[in-house]
């Protein structure tokens, strides 16, 4: 239990980070752990809650990977992947989309509303916000990778004081769905958005220079240092796209990213209101 003394620290700490990124945008990608369990998932609900109250304009992106494999499991069909990336026929399409655009959006939805939130639900197919294309030329194959952002419907919800969560699928000119991956659609929206930071919510501490030991967490990273320790494979495996994703956006108009442990009550607030931080940050 803290003393009235430090709860006052801890508010008085978070004062000049508050003046810092008022009114500025943070997009967010949230999967993983923390949106499989009920109560870490109350506790991102209610940072988002926290952030969007002091003026944060929050976008949140999703994903939905464990519950796109339980549904399919559900109608008999076995979740299939290729280095990393699933692998998705139009049957499989149909499922990402119902789970996806669906019930994991309305349920992230309906979470923020209900604690007096206003929050909005699109997936890239609403206003023409994502134009997709076929990621690998593959037939009966629909992964997709997105090809243009259109930004108006989120600054029409951003100016208006709403949260828009956004699904990770979207379409090309042909109305043909595709699934895209969530660090790929919020990277590409803290692009468009030319956003203050994006945050990935994911189920490690962050990069570390060794992966079995949170003690060795690299806190604060420039773009030569991560070339490095790609170089060197201290980033590898499914760290790589998550970095690479955090790269291009820091190229194109974004001033941070972060990557986070979703599995840490409100990971969010430590990352973006102290000065220590939990995770690490990527800039220039």
């Amino acid at each position: 239990m803290l003393s009235d003394f430090e709860r006052v620290q801890v508010l008085s700490e978070a004062l000049p980070f508050i003046q810092m990124f008022s009114g500025r945008t943070i997009v967010i990608k949230y999967g993983g752990s923390a949106m499989k369990n009920q109560l870490l998932k109350d506790k991102v609900i209610e940072d988002i809650l926290f952030l969007s109250c002091i003026g944060i304009k929050i976008v949140l992106v999703h994903g939905g990977g464990p519950m796109i494999n339980d549904w399919l499991t559900k109608v008999n069909i076995k979740p299939k992947f290729n280095k990393g990336i699933r692998v998705t026929n139009q049957e499989t399409m149909e499922i990402v989309e119902m789970v996806l655009a669906g019930k994991v959006n309305k349920d992230l939805v309906t979470l923020l509303n209900r604690k007096n939130g206003c929050a909005v639900g699109l997936s890239g197919k609403d206003g023409h916000l994502i134009l997709a294309e076929k990621l690998l030329n593959i037939d009966d194959d629909y992964v997709g990778k997105i090809k243009v952002v259109n930004t108006k419907i989120l600054n029409l919800l951003l100016s208006n004081g709403y949260i828009p969560v956004i699904a990770s699928i979207a379409a090309d000119m042909n109305a043909q769905a595709y699934n895209i991956n969530a660090d790929t659609v919020a990277g590409a929206i803290a692009e468009s958005l030319h956003a203050e930071k994006l945050i990935l919510l994911t189920d490690t501490p962050g990069i570390m220079l060794d992966v079995n030991d949170s003690q060795t967490l690299i806190k604060k990273l420039n773009l030569s240092y991560v070339e490095h320790l790609k170089n060197t494979d201290v980033i590898s495996g499914g760290m790589i796209p998550k970095v690479d994703c955090c790269i291009k956006a820091l190229c194109n108009n974004v001033n941070s990213t972060h990557i986070i442990d979703g599995r840490v009550e409100h990971s969010l607030l430590l990352e973006i209101l102290t000065s220590e931080g939990i995770g690490s940050m990527l800039t220039l």
